[in-house]
Formats: structure tokens, sequence, C-alpha cells
């Protein structure tokens, strides 16, 4: 029996947060969870990092994936890079369309990126708010992608060692938002 096959995509909260591990388990062995996270990556084509042009969107490709969870946003809440705002959602559903086009044709979710606080590296939970989960909303309303609320779920600074990136106590919550999302669809 093959395993379905699930690629995690986001930015240093996927890649170190141990978050995966802790939906693989929760998945069990029927499942087959990879890490396509990376530190400092951004949606944002014009951005400093742009997820799009990373090995690991290639390698996440290449897994043929049935299921993907994209997780990204926190680095694009960014004030220095607030003026290409008006291209994040065209950006997202590039990245989207890249699994869209899979011979695997995965099922794809939506996760609104968690809480930010404080203002570390020039992030903002403002921007976040008010700008970065409307946008993905947006697409999700439109796409009819489900949506994972990872922003309400992680609604406490206990959640994180530095303001931004969780701690065990908050990548084993974002495992069980993500890992309930996709068993009850």
């Amino acid at each position: 029996m093959s395993k379905t096959r699930v690629a995690l995509v986001g930015d240093s909260i996927t890649e170190l947060s141990g978050y995966p591990d802790h939906a693989a388990k929760l998945l069990g062995p029927t499942f087959e969870v990879r890490n396509f996270g990376v530190s400092g990556s951004n949606v944002l084509v014009d951005a400093y990092y742009p997820y799009l042009s990373t090995r690991a969107l290639s390698d996440a490709l290449a897994f043929q994936p049935d299921i993907v969870v994209v997780m990204l946003g926190t680095n694009d809440a960014n004030y220095e890079i607030e003026q290409y705002m008006g291209n994040f959602e065209g950006d997202y559903i590039r990245l989207i369309q890249k699994f869209q086009a899979l011979p695997t044709k995965p099922r794809i979710w939506l996760a609104k990126p968690p809480h930010i606080y404080g203002e570390m590296h020039g992030l903002s939970n403002q921007i976040l708010e008010q700008q970065i989960i409307p946008s993905i909303e947006h697409i999700a309303d439109n796409s009819g992608f489900p949506l994972i609320d990872v922003y309400s779920a992680l609604n406490s600074a206990r959640f994180f060692f530095d303001g931004v990136h969780s701690n065990d106590c908050g990548a084993r919550v974002i495992a069980q938002v993500v890992c309930r999302a996709l068993s009850s669809n």
C-alpha cells in the first residue's frame, strides 16, 4: 500500500519548529510527511528570498505530493517590502499553480501564519493582520482551497520563544491544527 505524500511548504516556522515531525506522528504510518520549509523565504517575488526561487520548491514538486499545506507570509509582513504588497496575491497564486500543475493533482490547504509578537527583524503583526491574512483568505475564498487557521490557534506569546518562531508547544499546536484540518477533509 502506498503512503499519502504530504508536503509542508513554509518558511522558518515550518523548517525549524519541529511541527512537521509532530504532524508526521499524528498522521501516522500511512502518510509520508516532508518538510519543505525555507528560513527567511517570502511569497513576494520582489522580496529578499522568494520561495518560488528556492531549491525546496523544486524538491517539493519532485516529491509529487498528494497533499500540500502552504504556510507562508510571515516574512512578507515586513515594513521594508510593504510597497510590493499589491503583488502578494498574484505571487501566492503563482506558487499554488506550480502544485496544481502536478500529475498527482494534490489537494492544497492554505494556512494563515501565526501571530508575530514584537517587531523582530522589521516584521509587523499589523501588516500580517491587515494585509497578509486577508489576502490569504481572499485567495482561499476565490479558489475554494480550504483554510487552516494557525493564526488563531497560536494566540499567545507563550507559544513562541522569540515572538516569531514557535517553541515546541507551539509546534505541537500547529501540527494538531494542520492534522485536524487534513483529517476533516
